[in-house]
């Protein structure tokens, strides 16, 4: 009697199903909301000027000036084409970089076909070329493939080969490795790198782990507001081992942003960024103590749009 009265289960109603898989994005992006916490350590002075000539080109003007190291100007130019596949992601697109030294850093990103992206870098530093770079990356709706060529030089038979790829397993956990390749003459060899990454509903954690050492970040949102990131490097060649903690707090009401840093080092360091609206000014007032040194470092920057 007690199976008769018991709930029948129901086998028209359909199953639940899982989250669909999504992209994981770039290999070189898997600790990337970790350092957006991290300040950018700057001394002395930096006034940059943005001017966009059309929807499609814009200039830049940097200029740096420091009592600590050398002063320096750059002049930025950037190209961006009409197909946008995101609000950050706009093909083709290149962009040139040269300083008063007359170093060039240049790139040129392409779309081939919807899932097949290319990018090549050329770094001069004066009339020298240091590095030249093929990047080949394959996208699909749950992995990512990317195969990159450095440097190479068929006269002396040298180059660098660095293959990439990331596996989402599940909504949550994506898994994969990197493999990087290197010949010159007499010498030769290969290290190859595992990676890992999940990302929770307000927290996301990474590590690489590998023959050459360990690299493990950790990011925390606690609300809009306040924001927590946790950095550890450890070398194994060098026998090194650096720790970094850094946070962000959003000030909505004032329009403001300060960031700070404290890591193994005793370096301490915070950046607070003021926007003056209706005017597209944004100003940053940045400052680092290191107690080793017993020196301290102070940074200003205004950005002009």
């Amino acid at each position: 009697m007690g199976n008769v009265l018991a709930p029948v289960l129901d086998l028209h109603r359909p199953l639940r199903r899982e989250e669909p898989l999504t992209n994981p994005g770039s290999f070189d992006e898997l600790h990337r909301k970790c350092k957006e916490v991290f300040p950018q350590q700057m001394e002395g002075v930096k006034l940059i000027i943005n001017k966009a000539l059309s929807s499609h080109f814009q200039v830049t003007h940097t200029i740096h000036m420091s009592t600590v190291g050398q002063s320096s100007y750059h002049f930025n130019t950037t190209y961006v084409g009409d197909r946008q596949l995101s609000p950050t992601e706009t093909f083709p697109m290149l962009v040139g970089d040269i300083d008063s030294c007359g170093s060039l850093n240049a790139q040129v990103l392409h779309l081939v076909a919807e899932r097949i992206r290319t990018k090549a870098v050329f770094q001069t530093q004066q009339a020298r070329f240091v590095t030249w770079q093929f990047d080949g990356e394959l996208r699909g709706d749950d992995y990512t493939a990317t195969l990159t060529l450095g440097n190479p030089d068929v006269l002396s038979q040298s180059v660098i080969v660095v293959a990439h790829f990331l596996q989402s397993v599940t909504s949550r956990l994506v898994l994969g490795g990197e493999m990087v390749y290197h010949r010159r003459p007499g010498e030769e060899g290969a290290i190859v790198t595992l990676a890992g990454k999940y990302t929770a509903l307000k927290w996301v954690a990474t590590l690489n782990i590998g023959y050459g050492g360990a690299h493990a970040s950790y990011y925390h949102r606690a609300n809009e507001q306040v924001q927590v990131g946790v950095e550890l490097e450890a070398n194994t060649r060098l026998q090194d081992t650096t720790f970094a903690f850094g946070y962000q707090l959003n000030l909505p009401q004032a329009n403001m942003v300060f960031r700070g840093l404290l890591d193994s080092n005793w370096c301490v360091g915070g950046v607070l960024e003021k926007k003056l609206p209706p005017l597209p000014v944004t100003l940053a007032l940045g400052a680092f103590l290191n107690h080793w040194k017993n020196r301290f470092h102070c940074g200003f920057s205004i950005i002009v749009g």
